[in-house]
């Protein structure tokens, strides 16, 4: 048994190692690839435009942030922190046991 299966190890190795591929398959495919026509694009021509002198700027305005809610934590530029989590909505559909909303209930559901 231990000389089948040994003939059959070399058999299976001796037919990998033929059908494997060589140096001389590559070139031929490399030509292939090289033989078809390469196709290029050709880049549309740019509109000739001319340039028009630039406008006068409005006069720099300041940017005026909404107040923010009550209770909110302000960054010293006066933008938001976010870094504070804002108080959690109150849900009225029923709760969990741990007390989150349940989210199978429309309710709960915030879209």
């Amino acid at each position: 048994m231990k000389k089948v299966l040994l003939a059959m190890a070399i058999f299976v190795g001796m037919v990998s190692a033929a059908t494997a591929q060589t140096k001389t398959d590559v070139p031929a495919k490399a030509k292939e690839v090289a033989a078809k026509p390469a196709t290029t694009k050709t880049a549309p021509a740019p509109a000739a435009t001319t340039k028009t002198p630039a406008t006068p700027k409005p006069a720099a305005t300041t940017k005026t942030t909404p107040a923010p809610a009550p209770g909110v934590k302000l960054k010293a530029d006066g933008t938001p922190d976010k870094r504070y989590k804002d108080a959690p909505a109150k849900s009225t559909g029923p709760l969990k046991a741990d007390g989150t909303p349940d989210l199978r209930y429309k309710k709960n559901k915030k879209g």
